[in-house]
């Protein structure tokens, strides 16, 4: 997690960056920003409060990192913080050159050169680089005579940073360490940021591992389980419950002791294990068969393990535990399927 304590911002650069479809151009400053104290803080609060998740990112190329044009630029100011003035006009026209879809909109951009960033401990400077593309309209009340005046002003909300990206310098031979926030990703217009500005592609870390491991584990049982054995919703309930529970469970992922947890069946483990490999294809990923758990990405992820069965409109069953204690059935004078419940007691 980063900490905002004893972050001090050296410098930043503001430049308004349009739509180069619309041929919107560039708007340059001529000068850094220049604040005071109060304005400083709204600031880290405005730049670093999205930033929540462990999710982490590297600058990449698919050739040479070299090539990526962030991170040229970026390593120029870290190995030479006074060139960010000059290294930010080149993040302006790189920008400018991504923003070709019809819905990009134009705002500001914000390059800034961060000191004393605390990242899980350790203590590291970081670039910064920030668009608004979202104002918002707020009301200035003030007394005026005997009464009160009020008018309208448009401005940025402080507390929804609409497009950001903090660069970390440490781990620079991989495409240094990389937090991204895209608040406005719908459309295609969303992949220039990311994809197009930034390029950047998943830090291959312990987040990145439990991640997609539990996303794997749970399309195995939504859809190769029921093809493969004769199972109910029931079941695939059940098997998404103890999935997610072997996850809260253990501080590391280990493939074999998770199939013959989980799974317990030969033949279920052998079917599952081949799932593996499958799901790497599919998804072009390369998924560890040992690593340490993330607890972060496993509360994350377990809020899409809905161990729900809907019947039609009418019921939702919530299975928790033992599916032994649902059985289906179906009633011939109705032509329609049950289900029967064991319980000891109600709450």
């Amino acid at each position: 997690m980063i900490s905002t304590e004893q972050i001090e911002i050296q410098s930043i650069v503001v430049h308004n960056v349009g739509n180069k479809l619309n041929d919107e151009g560039i708007r340059f400053s001529k000068s850094e920003l220049r604040t005071d104290e109060s304005i400083h803080d709204l600031l880290l609060t405005y730049f670093f409060s999205p930033f929540k998740s462990n999710e982490y990112y590297n600058l990449y190329h698919e050739s040479d990192i070299k090539l990526n044009e962030v991170f040229s630029y970026v390593s120029d100011i870290f190995d030479n913080p006074e060139a960010l003035f000059d290294q930010s006009e080149n993040l302006a026209k790189h920008l400018y050159e991504q923003s070709v879809h019809p819905k990009v909109k134009g705002g500001e951009l914000y390059v800034a050169y961060f000191h004393d960033c605390i990242l899980d401990g350790e203590t590291v400077d970081a670039v910064g680089l920030f668009k608004s593309e979202t104002k918002e309209t707020f009301l200035k009340v003030y007394p005026k005579n005997d009464g009160y005046y009020i008018e309208s002003e448009a401005g940025i909300n402080i507390h929804k940073l609409d497009k950001g990206c903090l660069i970390f310098n440490i781990e620079r031979e991989k495409g240094y360490l990389v937090s991204v926030i895209d608040n406005l990703n719908k459309g295609g217009e969303a992949q220039y940021w990311i994809d197009h500005f930034l390029h950047v592609q998943p830090r291959k870390d312990e987040y990145y591992q439990t991640k997609n491991v539990l996303n794997m584990c749970k399309s195995f049982v939504l859809d190769k389980f029921p093809e493969q054995f004769d199972v109910s919703k029931a079941d695939q309930a059940e098997m998404l419950n103890k999935s997610v529970k072997f996850f809260k469970d253990n501080d590391n992922f280990d493939l074999d002791d998770y199939a013959n947890e989980v799974m317990q069946a030969p033949d279920m483990i052998s079917s599952f294990k081949s799932y593996k490999t499958e799901f790497e294809v599919e998804h072009d990923l390369k998924l560890s068969d040992n690593f340490d758990i993330s607890n972060t990405a496993v509360k994350k992820q377990s809020k899409f393990f809905k161990s729900i069965i809907k019947l039609d409109k009418n019921f939702h069953i919530y299975v928790h535990s033992d599916s032994q204690q649902i059985t289906k059935g179906f009633d011939q004078a109705s032509g329609m399927n049950y289900y029967q419940l064991f319980f000891k007691e109600e709450s």
